[in-house]
């Protein structure tokens, strides 16, 4: 959240990989409207995307970046590679791209990001009805996909991100005990997060007590933790997010959880030795199933066993608003370099809950996992 954490041969780099996107799709021009790919190709990481930003990646020459003027301490201070086009708060980055191009795209075919977080339909409007174009190409996930795949540099900040994810759910672990306050122990996990070189991560963590386990993207509450806690944690390093889950018991365990966690180990097990480059994610996902179905559990199903992960902007760890997921129908292919939340999840099953999940990394020899707190079971007192 204050530096570019990027060489110039890297930016250079995914660059050049984007323009040569751009140019089997046509694309004279192309305007990114995503936090997340803006700061792949020009490394500014701050909060200012709240507003809208475009980057303006032209086939030859400066990219130019267009925000608000007030931004342009921060743009100095990390962006080095495109010329920054500020906008005063009286006037539209539709109205600033207006002036600063003017006539010049006529005969030019532009791609833009539909999908993207950072393009709202006002702002698709105008730039479609008022900047004059030959024709506009809807190219989004283009340079999402880019991003599936880890640089040597990516990886050692997920690295990083995965330390401050061990942090962090070590120290909530910690603090749990029956009567603990909700907030303590998110207290505790945020610290040791930070201390361990973390910046605010994507979104969460999520901490809640094992009675609103199901609510999927809730967090701490006022009240005080009995019986289990719910923790799915991502220590963020640069961007880069490294999540993890575990399953606090506090006092004893019953036989169906214990039973339960076993199985999770165990089809978690399943999918990381299915997680190899070359196979699709729907191999994966059956690596995971296989062993429930094995277990009497066939009619148990999930809508993925994970997902890709990487740079996240709040309000997401997965990198946008859509989830690239190991899905049961999916045929996208493991590549070395790509970073996963591998997920076994256990709720709801009428025969015990229990749930793990890592930061894992495909290697060219299979998956290693990156975070490396005991999945327990976990019982405190």
């Amino acid at each position: 959240m204050h530096s570019n954490p990027f060489t110039d041969a890297e930016l250079a780099a995914r660059l050049t990989a984007v323009r040569q996107d751009m140019a089997a799709h046509g694309l004279d021009l192309l305007f990114l409207s995503a936090p997340e790919n803006i700061f792949y190709l020009c490394g500014l990481d701050h909060w200012g995307y709240f507003a809208p930003h475009v980057l303006a990646i032209p086939q030859e020459g400066e990219p130019v970046l267009f925000t608000r003027a007030m931004e342009q301490v921060a743009i100095a201070n990390q962006v080095r590679n495109a010329h920054f086009v500020g906008h005063s708060d009286s006037e539209t980055v539709v109205e600033a791209m207006v002036r600063h191009f003017g006539q010049t795209l006529l005969r030019d075919q532009i791609g833009y990001e539909g999908a993207s977080s950072g393009f709202s339909y006002a702002l698709g409007a105008a730039l479609l009805s008022q900047l004059p174009v030959a024709s506009w190409v809807d190219a989004s996930g283009l340079v999402d996909a880019l991003r599936l795949v880890k640089s040597p540099a990516e990886q050692t900040l997920m690295r990083a991100a995965a330390r401050a994810s061990d942090a962090g759910t070590q120290a909530a672990i910690a603090a749990i005990h029956d009567g603990a306050q909700e907030t303590d122990v998110a207290a505790e996990c945020l610290a040791a997060m930070t201390r361990a070189g973390g910046t605010p991560p994507g979104f969460g963590p999520f901490i809640r007590p094992a009675w609103r386990m199901a609510e999927e993207h809730t967090s701490w509450g006022t009240g005080t933790h009995t019986g289990a806690v719910f923790l799915e944690v991502a220590g963020c390093v640069a961007r880069y997010n490294a999540p993890m889950g575990r399953l606090v018991t506090i006092g004893s365990i019953r036989d169906d959880d214990a039973a339960m966690a076993e199985l999770s180990k165990s089809a978690f097990a399943g999918a990381l030795g299915a997680l190899r480059p070359g196979a699709l994610a729907r191999d994966v996902y059956q690596g995971w199933q296989d062993v429930v179905d094995a277990a009497g559990l066939s009619h148990y199903r999930r809508h993925h066993c994970g997902y890709l992960v990487g740079i996240g902007f709040p309000p997401s760890w997965t990198g946008g608003p859509r989830v690239t997921g190991l899905r049961h129908d999916s045929d996208l292919v493991m590549t070395e370099g790509m970073c996963f939340h591998l997920m076994s999840w256990f709720t709801e099953t009428g025969r015990g809950n229990f749930f793990v999940s890592n930061t894992v990394l495909l290697g060219p020899d299979g998956a290693e996992v990156l975070t490396q707190t005991e999945p327990g079971p976990i019982l405190r007192p």
